[in-house]
């Protein structure tokens, strides 16, 4: 089991983060909001690029090359080579095919460079661009997560990254071979022949124009594609999740027809996309064919008169084509422009999302934690809410145990939240050993607390992963020892692979007790000075409740313990008792105490003892 952990040390290494450099204004461009995100890449990005123009100039030379062998044979002692002082044919065949190797080695060379750069440095930007999103996600606070669906983020983290990582792959070398040729040939037809070089750049300004209008028109409905599929991931990421209800419910077809409208949203969208994408191709197409008739019409009676060498007409007649027809790819290339750029504002807005609660300076470590906690006139409520929490105040002394009890959407769990900073007091202090939260470590704040709350959260792994989850470092006789003290030893023993056995996703292989127990375990393990316990015991049969009791019992011995709870016989031991009704406290003492004030507790005990 201990190798496990190991593995996962290694991964929590300190990585490369690329996005550090302040980032442009949202408003910016993508390509450049994305150009500012990878600045640690330019030197990559150059070297790529020079590979890719490189390849293309000598991708490039074979059609003068076949000038120039057209040249030998018709002019022979007076061609181009023999003015170099190479008289004999054969010599100047064999100059030729010298040349040839060259070149063609030459471009295989930077085909493969630029292959490989290209590649890597998409591969390089995602990876980056994935762990600097969700490392961001991360320290997002939790309102962020309750206004979002999980299939929408999910579609950032992993569609919206891979269509950049496509684009990377091979766009960014096609625009930039395309830009070469236009250049190097452009060039090439006013050296070689100006008369008809205008005839033949003559559509390129309207083919770029073209694309650039058609640029702008395909913007906003690919970013309405990458919406639409959000929110189509968001559907099936919440079904997967319910699958149990929708099958106890019987409701597949009802959930099939909902799928079918975000799946039939996605399609439409696609289509309109679509739509306007695939004209492009054919309307270039038909301006292609005005150069590259022109240039054959003028530029072939040029010859025939005798202004233009064969030689020449033959080699404008290869790069016409090697300068127009690429030119038609411009449309796949731009169409995969722009799923890119949308998906880089859709990433790029995520890293862009301000942080809400920020770390403290004060370092706090868990061996010097105490456990006093107190709140003073605290008040908190959600957004668009009326306050949950009312001007509370609440002390707990080092090592004791406080139980609140109330009605549900008292604020009891709300406390938990703004105790481990998930949320931000509106008003108000929280305090431990006398220290204002806000002003601690984050994350020494946290070690120092455990939870084990009613919804236990299992990750898809082994029993022991789970158990020493938090607690990476912990060997397996500390792992046992833990599940012993939580009662959950021996039912784990009887698993078919004991502490190996795969628990699935959520812990689904396993019964509610159970792995309300694992969760036990791996707050003993931790060995937090500071325990909470939400509703612990509330989704157990009374059997489990009796054994979770006993492991409680044990593990709050002298150490801050906050117990939630519905079920009073679970905490009618503790210190001190709060009842919490609409925020506030309206009772407190100990068991016996509140039961003798004959108020809310008493008439809560009566109803569960069954006096009444």
């Amino acid at each position: 089991m201990a190798k496990v952990f190991k593995s996962h040390r290694a991964s929590r290494r300190q990585t490369r983060v690329a996005g550090d450099a302040p980032r442009i204004s949202p408003s910016t461009h993508p390509l450049l909001r994305l150009f500012d995100y990878g600045h640690q890449y330019r030197k990559q990005i150059w070297q790529a690029t020079i590979c890719s123009i490189l390849n293309k100039l000598f991708d490039l030379a074979p059609p003068g090359l076949i000038g120039i062998a057209v040249d030998v044979v018709v002019k022979q002692q007076d061609s181009i080579i023999a003015q170099l002082g190479v008289k004999d044919i054969f010599g100047q065949f064999l100059i030729l095919s010298f040349l040839t190797a060259i070149i063609w080695i030459l471009e295989s060379v930077f085909e493969y460079a630029y292959a490989r750069l290209w590649r890597n440095l998409a591969q390089d930007i995602q990876h980056d661009l994935r762990l600097d999103a969700y490392k961001h996600l991360q320290e997002l606070e939790l309102a962020y997560f309750e206004e979002r669906s999980t299939g929408g983020l999910m579609s950032i983290l992993s569609d919206d990254i891979n269509q950049l990582e496509r684009f990377l792959d091979a766009g960014a070398n096609d625009i930039l071979q395309v830009a070469t040729t236009v250049v190097i040939i452009g060039g090439a037809f006013f050296i070689l022949a100006p008369s008809v070089a205008w005839m033949a750049m003559l559509p390129i300004p309207f083919i770029l124009w073209g694309s650039f209008a058609f640029q702008d028109l395909l913007a906003p409905r690919y970013a309405d594609v990458r919406e639409k599929v959000g929110l189509l991931n968001s559907r099936l990421s919440n079904n997967l999740s319910g699958i149990t209800t929708i099958k106890s419910f019987t409701s597949e077809d009802y959930e099939i027809s909902r799928l079918a409208q975000e799946s039939e949203g996605y399609r439409r969208s696609n289509t309109r996309a679509i739509k306007l994408s695939a004209a492009f191709i054919p309307l270039i197409r038909m301006l292609i064919l005005v150069g590259f008739t022109a240039l054959l019409l003028f530029g072939g009676m040029a010859a025939v008169n005798g202004k233009m060498s064969v030689g020449t007409y033959s080699v404008l007649v290869f790069l016409i084509q090697r300068l127009l027809w690429p030119l038609t790819r411009l449309g796949d290339t731009f169409d995969q422009y722009q799923r890119a750029m949308a998906s880089t504002n859709r990433v790029m807005d995520l890293l862009d999302t301000p942080i809400a609660i920020h770390t403290g300076e004060i370092d706090l470590p868990v061996a010097t934690v105490r456990g006093e906690v107190e709140l003073k006139n605290v008040t908190f409520a959600y957004q668009d809410r009326s306050p949950v929490v009312k001007n509370l105040s609440l002390h707990i002394p080092a090592g004791k145990t406080i139980a609140i009890v109330g009605s549900t959407g008292s604020g009891k769990s709300t406390l938990v939240k703004l105790l481990l900073r998930l949320y931000e007091v509106q008003s108000g202090t929280m305090t431990l050993d006398g220290i204002d939260i806000q002003q601690l470590n984050l994350r020494d704040l946290r070690r120092c607390i455990g939870l084990v709350s009613q919804d236990v959260f299992l990750f898809h792994g082994s029993v022991a992963e789970n158990i020493a989850y938090g607690s990476f470092d912990a060997s397996d006789d500390e792992i046992i020892k833990a599940a012993k003290v939580a009662e959950a030893h021996e039912f784990i023993e009887r698993l078919p692979q004991g502490y190996e056995t795969i628990v699935g996703e959520r812990g689904q292989k396993l019964s509610g007790g159970q792995r309300q127990r694992i969760a036990i375990a791996r707050a003993i393990l931790k060995n937090p000075p500071i325990l909470i316990l939400d509703e612990a015991t509330s989704a157990v049969d009374n059997e489990t409740e009796a054994a979770i009791q006993r492991s409680l019992e044990r593990i709050t011995v002298n150490r801050t313990t906050i117990a939630i709870a519905h079920r009073l016989s679970t905490i009618r031991n503790a210190d001190r008792i709060y009842v919490m009704e609409y925020g506030q406290f309206v009772e407190s003492g100990t068991h016996q105490e509140l039961l003798e004030k004959n108020g809310v507790y008493a008439s809560l005990w009566r109803v569960q003892s069954g006096l009444r």
